[in-house]
């Protein structure tokens, strides 16, 4: 029988809601007060991921909001809008429904690639910009060309999610064993432990979310070719003002480091590149003291460097 949406209401020193936004309802999980930072997850994961920054970013006086991404966990899983600039649209409008005009935001993977994007459609929403384990949408578009025994050949496996329905139910059967294959596959050795693992195969067989998840990969692979992705390619051209900070695992095989380190051509403000050695792709929790270490070392500069 498929789980339903309260096991993602994990309990913690934190506060679940739900929060309105464009027509759309978002699980947020809040945590500390001060300057808020936005905290968005990627595949296949939900806001658990960032569990651990939570509560150090709430312990170091900022207010934490952990969301469940369209499609995932307790938000809402409309059939469509797993485009780039929609998602970037729910995630702007979460910030000013959640009482501010501008926030940190912090993406993982595919909330990475929406942070970027959110940068450069509604640059004054975002006051500055992590980016973890996510290259500029633009650089990975060009290293599945460029990088074929590379970037290409780590990606295969996303060829396989642009077909109908089967992608869908190879996710969720058995448990939804494979959802921990790649989670073992693209982390460290040793993480994720059994009860993270399971904690995640569990959220991903919530109905509609393998679907939702995977409408994610089929926009950014189909849309190459269409009007709209060409739209997408031009706009995000536009160079980026908010400064930057850009984590990486140096271990990720799920997205080259080399993929990467190349984004820094499309930030005008200062910018930092951190490799973080002896994690994968998924460093804010393989790894969560050193990954704190420099989230809050470079929050709290009031003038971080190039």
């Amino acid at each position: 029988m498929a789980p339903d949406e309260s096991i993602v209401h994990i309990e913690g020193p934190w506060t679940h809601r739900a929060v309105h936004a464009g027509g759309t309802r978002f699980h947020v999980v809040e945590a500390g007060d001060g300057p808020l930072v936005l905290l968005l997850h990627g595949f296949p994961q939900f806001w658990w991921t960032w569990r651990h920054q939570l509560v150090s970013l709430a312990r170091a006086g900022y207010r934490a909001v952990a969301v469940d991404l369209r499609g995932y966990g307790g938000s809402d899983k409309p059939p469509r809008g797993y485009d780039l600039p929609t998602l970037a649209t729910d995630a702007t409008g979460l910030i000013r429904a959640l009482g501010e005009t501008g926030a940190t935001v912090v993406g993982h993977d595919w909330g990475g690639l929406l942070a970027w994007t959110m940068a450069v459609l509604d640059a004054k929403c975002v006051r500055r910009l992590v980016v973890v384990s996510a290259p500029h949408p633009l650089r990975l578009r060009s290293s599945l060309v460029t990088d074929p025994f590379g970037q290409l050949k780590a990606s295969a496996w996303r060829l396989g999610f642009q077909l109908p329905l089967l992608p869908e139910h190879r996710l969720t059967r058995h448990d939804a064993a494979l959802v921990g294959r790649l989670l073992d596959a693209w982390s460290r050795p040793g993480w994720p432990e059994p009860d993270e693992s399971r904690t995640y195969r569990e959220a991903f067989r919530i109905p509609a979310v393998a679907h939702s998840a995977l409408e994610y990969h089929r926009w950014f692979g189909r849309s190459q070719l269409r009007p709209d992705g060409r739209r997408y390619a031009r706009l995000m051209r536009t160079e980026i003002e908010a400064p930057t900070l850009q984590l990486h695992g140096a271990l990720d095989p799920s997205v080259l480091p080399r993929t990467a380190q190349g984004s820094s051509r499309y930030v005008a403000a200062p910018y930092r590149w951190r490799l973080l050695e002896g994690a994968g792709h998924f460093p804010h929790e393989e790894i969560p003291d050193v990954f704190d270490t420099e989230l809050l070392g470079w929050l709290n500069d009031p003038e971080p460097d190039r």
